[in-house]
C-alpha cells in the first residue's frame, strides 16, 4: 500500500542489492528496520539497490520478494530501484563538480592494485581505509589535464571536500565495532578520494545511498556494524548536497562459526535453501533474536 509522506512519522528502510540470494545477516537488518517501524508506528520502504549491472540479475530480485514476504515483512508501493532515477545521481555528481570537488582518474583497478602490489614488496605497507582496502593516493596533474580514453572513475578530492564541509558529527544509537555510541565525529579523510561514479555506472554505492535516503525521507537508518565508518563518507556527501541527516544504529553481525560475517561473496547459506530445510520464520528469528537492537532507537528524535 502506498501512502503520501508524513513528517512526523519515523522513515526506515532496508536496501538490498539484487546479486546473490538473502542470508541471515540480510534477514537480522530486514526484521530490525521492519519491527522497529511498526513499533513506533513509523513507515517501512524496500529499495532495491541494483547498480552494479555486472552482478544483479532479476532472479535475484524476485528472490528478495520471496524471501521478505515468507518472514512475514510488508513493505510500501511502490518499491524504489536505483536503476529507475539514476538522472538524480548524475545531476548530484554535477553540484559536486561545479564546486571542483571531482576528478577523472584513468588507472584501472588492476593498474593501481598493482602498483600497491609493488610498493608493498618492499617490505611497506600501503594506507588503508577503515575496511583495509588500499587508499587512493590522490590525482596527478597528468590525469587532471590529459584524461585518456576507455575506462575512468570519477574521484571525490577528499581533502577539499572535507575542508569545504567542516567538522561533521552524527547520532549513533547502537555501537560501532569498537563500541563507539553517542555523538561521533565523523571522518572521512580515513577513506581517500573515494569512487563516486565509473564509466560503466553513473553512480556508486556511497553517493547513490546518501541520495536515496534523502529522497525517500528516511529518518532512521539501521544497518550492520560493516557500514559505520561509510557513515563518515555519507555525512559528507550529505553536507556537501545539502541533504538531510538521519539518525543511525549499527547492529552487530551474523557471523559464521569461522567468526566471519556472512557474505554472498562467500556463499553463505541463504535464507531459500534454510526455508527447503523447513525452517520456519520463527526460527529464523530464534536464531537472530540476541543480535536485533533494542527498541529505544525507534523513539530516538529526528533533528
Amino acid at each position: 500500500m502506498h501512502r503520501p509522506p508524513d513528517e512526523t512519522q519515523p522513515v526506515f528502510r532496508f536496501a538490498p542489492s539484487p546479486n546473490g540470494y538473502l542470508h541471515l545477516g540480510h534477514a537480522l537488518s530486514a526484521l530490525t528496520n521492519f519491527d522497529l517501524a511498526r513499533a513506533s508506528g513509523g513507515r517501512f520502504l524496500l529499495r532495491i539497490e541494483d547498480i552494479d549491472t555486472t552482478r544483479c540479475r532479476p532472479h535475484y530480485e524476485h528472490a528478495i520478494y520471496e524471501d521478505l514476504a515468507w518472514l512475514g515483512i510488508e513493505w510500501e508501493q511502490p518499491v524504489r530501484r536505483q536503476s529507475d532515477h539514476l538522472d538524480e545521481h548524475v545531476k548530484a555528481l554535477a553540484l559536486l563538480d561545479a564546486q571542483g570537488l571531482l576528478y577523472r582518474s584513468n588507472e584501472t583497478r588492476a593498474a593501481f592494485a598493482k602498483r600497491v602490489a609493488l610498493y608493498e614488496k618492499q617490505g611497506r605497507r600501503w594506507p588503508r581505509d577503515p575496511d583495509g582496502a588500499p587508499l587512493y593516493p590522490g590525482p596527478t596533474e597528468a590525469k587532471i589535464t590529459e584524461p585518456k580514453a576507455g575506462p575512468f572513475a570519477l574521484r571525490l578530492r577528499m581533502a577539499q571536500a572535507a575542508q569545504h564541509a567542516g567538522p561533521l558529527t552524527w547520532q549513533e544509537h547502537g555501537s560501532g565495532p569498537q563500541g563507539e555510541t553517542g555523538e561521533m565525529t565523523a571522518q572521512p579523510l580515513a577513506w581517500g578520494d573515494v569512487v563516486l561514479a565509473r564509466k560503466e555506472t553513473p553512480t556508486s554505492y556511497h553517493l547513490a545511498v546518501t541520495l536515496d535516503d534523502a529522497r525517500q525521507g528516511v529518518t532512521h537508518v539501521a544497518r550492520g556494524q560493516d557500514l559505520f565508518w561509510s557513515t563518515s563518507v555519507h555525512r559528507l556527501l550529505q553536507t556537501l548536497l545539502g541533504l538531510p541527516v538521519p539518525i543511525y544504529t549499527h547492529h552487530r553481525l551474523v557471523r559464521d562459526a569461522a567468526g566471519a560475517k556472512l557474505a554472498k561473496s562467500t556463499k553463505s547459506t541463504a535464507l531459500r535453501e534454510l526455508r527447503a530445510a523447513l525452517m520456519t520464520p520463527d526460527n529464523i528469528r530464534e536464531m537472530i533474536s540476541p543480535l536485533i537492537p533494542g527498541r529505544a532507537f525507534a523513539r530516538a528524535r529526528y533533528p
